[in-house]
């Protein structure tokens, strides 16, 4: 028997067409001039490019139809997200996707239709989820008492300060519940900036202390804990998706630099010690877009099963470690100008750095892969 099992893997006409637009659309809107022109904004991004992806239909490709979207799946995402990560393109998008997915997953469709017609026009959201660094720790100390008022934060809350709409993992007598928070509701000073090692992404520190949650805002039930698990499933499926993409550019960057350098009188890309490694990355590149595809191949719209969970575990854990991998060997071949923060190759170490802490990390990941792999085996 296989140790990995399932090992499906397809990739539809509107996947393909998406990762054409998107490509083409990220090529053209964020060169890696104007990456660098909006690291030391407040937002990390422009508000304008945000608009016309969502023109474009991106922040509702993956809800139903009713809800204004696409209707196409979460699948569909991928390649979006993927075409962004090679432009290290910074935007809510993951967010906004991800806190779509929970309410949808949580609440139903029919229930959240409201909401998620808004996101799907333009309404950026997010998950208030973490409340510390450890991805493995499920405890709740932000929590919803009886007269219907938060008390707690949360920390690391992705695109917080650009979120209208936070979806606030709480404990709500004793189980796991959502409570959906607008951006107006909050105190002031409430959301503290976090300052990342990436500046292509933002993240802040948020307290929701004093804010009353109405009942139709409030999501409870056996269900809340199921989207919770494909929430973190699919939040490491769509980082491994950004990662592998900014591998992708991080290789162009290497190769190029390799064909236009020269040491002794020869080209640097000559040399077997900087062959060698380049040919790894472009493997492992390669090898992570399979990784991320099969996940995409098996994840839909119910509960997450058994081979999807591996899936996006596996897709996690080698994107991240690739990106790590691509980025360390960039700043290296750079020699000392890649110890710079002008040398792009700090772009992209950089954003290994923080992908990799996304969602869990690759040991995080292969602790419950173990597990998951060998019970198979066994079975």
């Amino acid at each position: 028997m296989s140790v990995i099992g399932n090992t499906a893997l397809s990739f539809s006409e509107e996947q393909a067409m998406l990762l054409d637009v998107a490509r083409e659309f990220c090529k053209n809107k964020s060169p890696i001039a104007v990456v660098r022109s909006q690291l030391e904004t407040e937002s990390g991004y422009d508000a304008g490019l945000w608009d016309e992806m969502v023109a474009l239909g991106w922040a509702g490709i993956s809800l139903p139809e009713s809800c204004g979207g696409s209707g196409m799946g979460v699948a569909t995402v991928v390649p979006v997200v993927e075409a962004m990560g090679r432009a290290m393109l910074g935007t809510p998008l993951i967010s906004t996707t991800l806190a779509a997915q929970l309410l949808l997953r949580a609440g139903g469709e029919a229930r959240m239709e409201g909401v998620l017609s808004d996101i799907a026009a333009g309404t950026t959201a997010t998950v208030a989820l973490l409340e510390n660094t450890d991805w493995g720790d499920t405890r709740l100390a932000c929590t919803l008492g009886a007269d219907g008022v938060l008390r707690g934060g949360k920390k690391f809350v992705t695109d917080a300060t650009a979120a209208r709409l936070f979806v606030v993992v709480v404990d709500c007598r004793g189980a796991p519940a959502l409570a959906l928070v607008r951006a107006p509701q909050l105190a002031a000073g409430a959301v503290t900036a976090n300052t990342l090692i990436d500046q292509t992404k933002r993240s802040a520190s948020v307290d929701f202390s004093g804010v009353k949650v109405d009942e139709a805002d409030l999501i409870t039930g056996s269900t809340v804990v199921t989207a919770l698990r494909d929430l973190r499933l699919l939040g490491a499926l769509l980082i491994a998706a950004e990662a592998t993409g900014s591998a992708a550019s991080c290789l162009d960057t290497v190769v190029e630099y390799l064909k236009t350098r020269k040491q002794f009188g020869k080209l640097i890309g000559s040399y077997q010690a900087l062959k060698h490694p380049t040919v790894d990355i472009l493997n492992a590149v390669d090898s992570g877009r399979s990784f991320i595809y099969h996940a995409a191949t098996l994840v839909d719209e119910g509960p997450l099963d058994k081979d999807a969970e591996i899936a996006c575990r596996m897709a996690k854990a080698h994107a991240t470690e690739t990106l790590l991998y691509a980025g360390d060997r960039a700043v290296q071949f750079h020699g000392g100008m890649g110890f710079t923060y002008e040398c792009d190759a700090q772009l992209y170490i950089r954003r290994a750095q923080w992908s990799q802490q996304q969602y869990g990390d690759a040991q995080h990941h292969r602790k419950r892969l173990a597990g998951l792999l060998l019970d198979q085996v066994r079975g």
